[in-house]
């Protein structure tokens, strides 16, 4: 099953950001886009490269009017050891958030059952909270916020122009489709 078009489910969970334990839920998140980003667990090898990478294009994403939220089944103590322990870690200004009940994780439906983890699941939500983008990936395969960073722009685009349409590997400034039946067969 897909999340595209769904809206993100409620959820009210703690989290470590700013150096302090907050709840955020997810009436916090609405009136702006947002990025969840699932990994597996904290204190592990890919999970910190790819969360070190999107805290450096973080700057840009708040730029784009973008909040990222990093999400795993463990809790907000464990982010916080991790924060403060972790180089890469360290880096992260985005809220992590513990979802150790797994019910956030079951809700965008990536987790892996027999294990207790999630998957590796991006999410971009619109400023409604409508799932805009999707990708998950299996375990030992990691992402890229640069090309997060690229669809975030995509998607914002697509929703300000009415009835065009962003061609494979666009990027801002590109031409974009706007999709008619003149152009039936023409690409």
């Amino acid at each position: 099953m897909t999340m595209i078009n769904k809206s993100i489910p409620e959820f009210s969970v703690e989290a470590f950001h700013d150096g302090e334990f907050k709840t955020i839920t997810s009436e916090d998140v609405k009136g702006k886009w947002s990025i969840f980003v699932f990994y597996p667990a904290d204190f592990t090898f890919v999970c910190p490269t790819e969360l070190e990478d999107m805290a450096k294009k973080h700057d840009e994403l708040i730029a784009l009017g973008v909040e990222v939220y990093s999400v795993s089944t463990d809790s907000h103590f464990v982010h916080k050891a991790w924060h403060d322990t972790s180089d890469a870690i360290g880096n992260v200004k985005y809220p992590m958030l513990a979802d150790s009940t797994g019910a956030l994780t079951r809700a965008f439906d990536i987790m892996i059952e027999a294990e207790g983890r999630a998957l590796r699941g991006t999410f971009l939500a619109n400023p409604d909270g409508i799932i805009k983008v999707e990708e998950v990936h299996d375990l030992g395969i990691g992402r890229s916020a640069a090309d997060m960073v690229r669809k975030v722009k995509a998607a914002q685009y697509v929703a300000n122009n009415d009835g065009e349409v962003c061609p494979a590997a666009w990027e801002q400034g590109q031409a974009t489709l706007t999709p008619s039946f003149d152009l039936v067969g023409k690409i």
